[in-house]
């Protein structure tokens, strides 16, 4: 029997993470993947980042993490969404070559030295005294290890559906894993169905670009990853097409040959990227919808139609591909399907995406009910790290929703009962001013080098730049101006005027002042980055809201600072709801922060466990207990006026 500490299953982008992280951490792990040629596979659209995203990315790499740098190395185009509003929104998207990224993060991936690459399909979790112990292989081999981590993203009995006609598989081309959903059950392990889809590919070259509206990438370049000199690379542009009537027409027509509207699929799609034909049903006060021509790679011409996910019939699929300005004589090389999968409710798991039932079992990715590679990938990076923290007896990383966008994920999915798949957007964070993806690397890169993930060059990197930053903002509070007719002149133009002497960083304050016009007209003796100026810019101008921010924060880190007990029976207490008793009984919350946090427990409920704790702490210190704790409830709520 063969041997490993952290053994992974699955290669796509919560894998990647999971076994890079744990490798790193100095476990010997093995990484089995159905097709070793597709790891880091990008099967939708070939993208990383947008809205929610870019900050999941950010914080990976301020970890440690590999995204960032593999989607520095092969963009297409990179173009920051949402410059026109405020900086907790704004979010850098990188459209991707494909073949590329999966290139870079497999030779990645086979440069580290404590990581094995396998290709195979596991049958069963071997298990010894209620803890993991190892895995056995579709063709009997065993092999132990002391943490296993589950990210079968798609994979777990996948079906595929184009119109009426199903397939088995993972995705388009690919076996599906079978066998191990009925394994998970007898296990334990509740499972549920979900649903996905990808668009068409077109043959670029059948396109008329000649009547489309052109979307170039910036400018000012910005990057993923915190590390320094990412390559720059020629930038490939992307276009915009739109349905028309007669697009909709189609649709609407065919409804009926849709595997979702005709109950053969029976999970439930992701909401926030519905597909075409839900678009049409769900807007149907809409005329157009806009839909995305975007680029797979440098060194092929199919493109990706982003926005036109269906699972309608091929015939259905090139009516509506003809019925779009610059696609009336396109053709489609590959068409777009729906894929249907297992995957495991998360509330099964901790923060440590541990499960609460079987030590040393961790999940992560689709299969934990997300959708969207980044979401993967932040919770590959956080069940490596855990899994490795495990193997060595050491306590686990988890993060408080005010660290980050990828604990806020991860505190959804483990406390909230996800039916649907879920996707990271700037409105799950009620941080979203001080989760900004320009300073995750503030955020986290401490939390990853306590652990050990981020290295010496890294934390060089790190230091220089917050160094940097702070010495400039000293220069800002020091430096003193007088109207002068430059300063006039240029001030003007942004609809500002000095009528006193101000220091720089008074004068930065000012909404309409850019950091631009105080670095030229009183450049600072250290030169620092574009891009470190805009995050000191946004420190500046919004520290009134920050420090609001920060103390929403306090307030709310008492709740989690609260631990609930572990043998708190939660239906004795009848002052609850029933629906609190139901879930807090379920789902076994960690802290009251978190039982606060579930849906269906209202602050009332919340009182109740307040006054309930500090029954127990009573009873504790006296050596009687002068009533049932539900009595004691309701003489305490009655004194204190708690409802």
């Amino acid at each position: 029997m063969c041997a490993a500490s952290c053994f992974v299953i699955g290669g796509g982008h919560a894998g990647i993470e999971a076994a890079h992280a744990a490798a790193k951490l100095d476990c010997e792990t093995l990484l089995l993947a159905v097709n070793l040629d597709t790891i880091g596979a990008m099967p939708c659209n070939p993208a990383i980042g947008g809205p929610g995203k870019s900050h999941l990315v950010k914080e990976i790499d301020a970890l440690g993490g590999v995204m960032g740098i593999a989607a520095d190395a092969t963009y297409l185009q990179m173009r920051t969404l949402n410059m026109s509003r405020g900086p907790a929104v704004q979010s850098l998207r990188a459209q991707s070559d494909k073949r590329e990224y999966s290139v870079f993060m497999k030779h990645f991936m086979e440069s580290l030295p404590k990581l094995t690459l396998r290709q195979g399909m596991v049958k069963r979790l071997l298990t010894k005294n209620n803890k993991v112990a190892g895995v056995e292989l579709a063709f009997g081999e065993q092999i132990e290890a002391a943490a296993v981590i589950l990210s079968a993203g798609t994979f777990l009995e996948g079906t595929i559906w184009i119109g009426q006609e199903t397939m088995p598989a993972g995705r388009a081309g690919e076996f599906p894993a079978t066998g191990l959903s009925e394994m998970l059950r007898s296990l334990g392990f509740k499972l549920g169905r979900l649903k996905t889809g990808t668009p068409p590919r077109l043959d670029g070259r059948t396109i008329d670009y000649s009547q489309l509206p052109c979307v170039p990438g910036d400018e000012q370049l910005q990057f993923f990853s915190f590390l320094k000199n990412r390559p720059v690379l020629k930038q490939v542009p992307c276009y915009q097409t739109r349905t028309t009537e007669a697009t909709h027409e189609v649709i609407r027509q065919n409804l009926h040959l849709s595997p979702m509207y005709s109950g053969l699929i029976h999970g439930a799609g992701p909401r926030y990227c519905p597909s075409i034909e839900d678009k049409i049903v769900r807007f149907a006060d809409k005329d157009s919808h806009v839909l995305f021509l975007e680029p797979e790679g440098r060194s092929t011409y199919e493109i990706y139609l982003q926005g036109c996910s269906t699972s309608l019939p091929i015939s259905v699929q090139q009516a509506i591909i003809k019925s779009m300005p610059g696609l009336e004589n396109t053709v489609m090389i590959r068409p777009a399907y729906a894929v249907e999968y297992d995957y495991l409710p998360a509330i099964q798991f901790n923060h440590a995406l541990m499960s609460k039932e079987l030590p040393g079992f961790f999940a992560a990715g689709q299969m934990l009910g997300t959708s969207g590679y980044e979401e993967a990938a932040a919770q590959g990076i956080i069940a490596g790290i855990n899994a490795a923290l495990y193997f060595k007896e050491h306590e686990f990383l988890t993060l408080s929703r005010s660290s980050s966008y990828l604990a806020t994920l991860i505190d959804d999915l483990v406390t909230k009962e996800i039916n649907e798949p879920y996707r990271m957007m700037t409105s799950r964070s009620e941080y979203r001013l001080l989760l900004r993806q320009d300073n995750a690397d503030r955020r986290l890169t401490p939390a990853g080098r306590a652990i050990g993930l981020v290295d010496d060059e890294r934390w060089a990197n790190f230091n220089e730049k917050y160094e940097a930053i702070d010495k400039e903002r000293k220069r800002l509070s020091t430096t003193r101006i007088n109207p002068g007719p430059d300063w006039q002149e240029e001030l003007s133009s942004c609809g500002e005027e000095l009528k006193q002497s101000v220091t720089l960083l008074e004068l930065l304050r000012r909404p309409k002042v850019p950091y631009s016009l105080i670095k030229k007209l009183a450049p600072q003796s250290l030169e620092i980055p574009f891009l470190w100026g805009l995050e000191l810019e946004t420190e500046i101008k919004y520290a009134g809201y920050i420090e609001r921010q920060k103390n929403q924060v306090k307030q709310v880190e008492k709740l989690d600072g609260v631990p609930l007990p572990k043998d708190i029976s939660y239906q004795s207490l009848f002052n609850l709801s029933k629906e609190a008793r139901e879930k807090l009984e379920r789902i076994k919350p960690d802290t009251l922060g978190q039982a606060s946090r579930i849906a269906g427990v209202s602050p009332a409920d919340i009182s109740v466990l307040l006054v309930s704790l500090e029954i127990r702490r009573r009873n504790s210190v006296n050596s009687r207990k002068f009533s049932s704790e539900d009595e004691q409830i309701m003489i305490i709520q009655g004194n204190c006026g708690a409802g």
